[in-house]
């Protein structure tokens, strides 16, 4: 990312939008956090087995996933100390490679996996999942941890991967697309107990998988324009708005549980509507809102957000944890509203992250523009008109003001927008 690292384009071939350089460099801080993180592992582990109060059996999920993830971070340590040790002469060096990637591998699946066993904990701690209700809890789980990864994912787009998706030489849709065709293949033939009877859930679950692989093929398919070109969508935010419709009318046999699946079924509805509007009509069907990659809309956030609030709605609203809230004496507006709460926690959570990554990696960003001493969104480069004078003034500009030379201080503005060439205009 040329722009967002040392803010120079000397490294770029010509004929190229970005460098050859690797989308995320190493920061400083990867060590100090790994030895963190390490450290507390550690100590749960130890405190893991020095609780009193309820009893567990040891054929729990919880106990036996526990070895496998922290085999894979002493993995991670054994690996991370070589690579430090930089041991490249003689075999090393052909060791090394593997190493590296190794290291790689098991780094970003350790998020992935101990996002697994905190759910694991809760459910072991709570004694759910069990019997007659382990598949329906790994619907909910399931569905709902992968609702809130697609806004993890989004928010990494959105904050330090545009210029990346620029290089793939695809849109966002096609990504998005492609998942969803794939997720709805499985649900058409995993949802029914085939040889069995068909009850209501079943055949709303398989209808649901068809539209998810039919409407994911339409959005692979639109994902380029008649010239090849990435091209934007609406299929995915649409796939959203009509899951989150048959969601809220799914049957539930507690009131409690029919309002949170209402209110699961609303918010999601509301990420497919405000993913479509922010594709079409805050972008435009451009990429991003900047060319360099860094600026983004108050907009953008809020489907993303949705996504966050869908998975928590959906992970909360299993049986036993309806019983449970049912029993407890609380209603669902309490229940949502804590659903909600822990959605923003998470929300902050993933952007401090990518903050301070982001600050590290570019330390000093560029200056903003400023118009009427407002910070603004970008269009195609330039400030939009803010005084409610320029924006009637607007309209007055002439054919002639707009086809006139450009000066010098002008060279920069060679975009067709017209709000650009006419607030420009404007202010000259």
């Amino acid at each position: 990312m040329a722009s967002a690292h040392d803010h120079s384009s000397t490294h770029i071939e010509d004929g190229h939008a970005v460098s050859a350089d690797p989308i995320i460099v190493k920061s400083r801080w990867h060590v100090p956090v790994q030895v963190l993180g390490t450290a507390l592992a550690i100590l749960g582990y130890a405190l893991g087995h020095m609780h009193g109060g309820r009893e567990f059996r040891h054929s729990n999920v919880h106990s036996k996933f526990a070895s496998p993830i922290s085999l894979l971070l002493f993995l991670q340590i054994l690996m991370g100390i070589y690579l430090k040790l930089h041991l490249e002469k003689g075999i090393n060096g052909k060791i090394r490679r593997f190493v590296k990637i190794g290291h790689g591998i098991v780094g970003k699946a350790l998020p992935v996996l101990s996002w697994t066993q905190m759910l694991f904990g809760g459910i072991t701690a709570l004694g759910f999942c069990q019997g007659d209700h382990v598949g329906q809890c790994l619907a909910h789980f399931i569905m709902g941890s992968a609702f809130i990864a697609y806004g993890i994912l989004l928010t990494l787009l959105l904050l330090v991967g545009q210029l990346w998706l620029r290089r793939t030489g695809r849109s966002q849709e096609f990504f998005d697309s492609a998942v969803i065709a794939a997720w709805g293949v499985v649900n058409t033939f995993t949802e029914h107990r085939w040889g069995t009877e068909w009850v209501k859930n079943d055949w709303q679950h398989t209808t649901m998988g068809i539209v998810w692989w039919a409407a994911g093929l339409a959005g692979i398919w639109l994902s380029r324009d008649r010239d090849g070109r990435p091209q934007r969508n609406f299929i995915p935010g649409f796939v959203l708005l009509i899951t989150g419709w048959a969601m809220s009318a799914h049957p539930q046999e507690l009131m409690i549980s029919a309002e949170t699946h209402k209110m699961f079924g609303y918010t999601l509805m509301a990420a497919g509507v405000t993913r479509i509007i922010e594709i079409s009509f805050v972008l435009r069907d451009r990429p991003g809102s900047s060319e360099n990659g860094r600026e983004t809309t108050s907009f953008q956030y809020v489907p993303v957000f949705l996504l966050y609030a869908s998975g928590f709605l959906f992970m909360g609203a299993t049986e036993e944890q309806m019983a449970l809230v049912a029993s407890s004496g609380m209603d669902h507006v309490a229940y949502i509203l804590i659903l909600y709460s822990l959605a923003f926690l998470l929300f902050l959570f993933v952007n401090v992250l990518l903050g301070v990554y982001d600050r590290n990696a570019a330390p000093t960003p560029p200056p903003k523009e400023v118009a009427n001493g407002r910070l603004g969104p970008r269009i195609n480069g330039n400030v939009p008109v803010r005084d409610a004078q320029e924006f009637e003034l607007e309209g007055l500009m002439s054919d002639d003001e707009d086809a006139r030379p450009l000066r010098d201080d002008d060279s920069a503005l060679n975009s067709p927008s017209t709000v650009g060439k006419n607030s420009d205009g404007v202010a000259h």
